[in-house]
C-alpha cells in the first residue's frame, strides 16, 4: 500500500461544531489564547485555564466526527494512512482512524506538572486539587504556546516517508507544524483542502478551496481510483 500522510488542522473539526481560535478577532471562545493556552497563563490563573479546558472537554463530548473524518478512516482500506493532527480532539479516532499523532496534545488526557510523561485519560472536569500519584497538580495534556512540540521529530520522519501528502483545514501559519509539508519528498503529489487556502496550486500541489467535508467528497474517490 502507498503511504498517505495527512496533516489536519482546526478546519477538519470545525464542521463537527468545534470552535477554532484563529478567527479574525484572535479570540478563542472569547478568551485571548495567550491567557488560556500558555504556561504563564496557567501560573497566573490556573482556575481560569482549567475551567476553559473543562468547557472544551464538555463540548467535545457533545459532538461527533463529520463525514471528512469518516472518509479518512475509510481510506485505510486502500492506503497506509498516517494522520498528523494539530487538533486536540479525538474525532479522528472516533471515526475509525487507527494511526493518529496529536502534535499539540489531547483534550481527553491530563498530565502531572512534575512529570510530563505521567499522562492519564481524563473525561471529567479537572480542578485544583486533582493530583498525580506523587502529589503534584494535574494539568491539561496540551502543548501550550511557548512549549516545545515533542512529536515534531517523529512527524518529520513520517512526512519524509510519504508517497502522497494530504493537508486539510489548516492555515499553515502555526509553526513548527506548518513546516512539516516541506519534509515530504519533492516529487510526490500534494493535495491541500481549505476554504481559504494559504498557498496556490502549482506543479506539485493541487489546492481544493473547500471545507473539509466537501473537499474529501471530491478527493476520496480520485485518490482510490487514480493513485492506487
Amino acid at each position: 500500500m502507498k503511504h498517505l500522510v495527512v496533516l489536519t488542522g482546526a478546519g477538519m473539526s470545525a464542521e463537527s461544531g468545534l470552535k477554532t481560535f484563529r478567527d479574525e478577532d484572535g479570540l478563542w471562545e472569547g478568551h485571548d489564547v495567550t491567557v488560556v493556552a500558555s504556561p504563564e497563563g496557567f501560573r497566573r490563573d490556573p482556575e481560569l485555564v482549567l475551567d476553559f479546558y473543562n468547557q472544551r472537554r464538555k463540548q467535545l463530548l457533545e459532538v461527533d466526527p463529520n463525514q471528512a473524518h469518516c472518509d479518512l478512516a475509510e481510506l485505510e482500506a486502500h492506503f497506509n494512512v498516517t494522520i498528523i493532527t494539530q487538533n486536540i480532539d479525538d474525532l479522528h479516532e472516533r471515526a475509525g482512524s487507527s494511526n493518529v499523532m496529536h502534535l499539540h496534545g489531547e483534550l481527553f488526557k491530563v498530565r502531572s506538572i512534575y512529570d510530563e510523561f505521567d499522562v492519564m485519560d481524563w473525561k471529567k472536569d479537572l480542578v485544583l486539587g486533582d493530583i498525580c500519584k506523587r502529589g503534584y497538580q494535574l494539568r491539561p495534556h496540551i502543548v501550550w504556546f511557548g512549549e516545545s512540540v515533542p512529536l515534531i521529530p517523529k512527524a518529520m520522519s513520517v512526512c519524509e516517508q510519504a508517497d502522497l501528502l494530504l493537508i486539510i483545514g489548516t492555515s499553515l501559519q502555526v509553526y513548527p507544524a506548518a513546516s512539516l509539508m516541506h519534509y515530504a519528498p519533492e516529487h510526490i503529489p500534494v493535495f491541500y483542502i481549505d476554504p481559504r487556502p494559504a498557498i496556490q496550486s502549482n506543479a506539485q500541489i493541487e489546492v481544493l478551496p473547500f471545507k473539509a467535508t466537501e473537499g474529501m467528497a471530491t478527493l476520496k474517490d480520485r485518490l482510490i481510483n487514480e493513485v492506487i
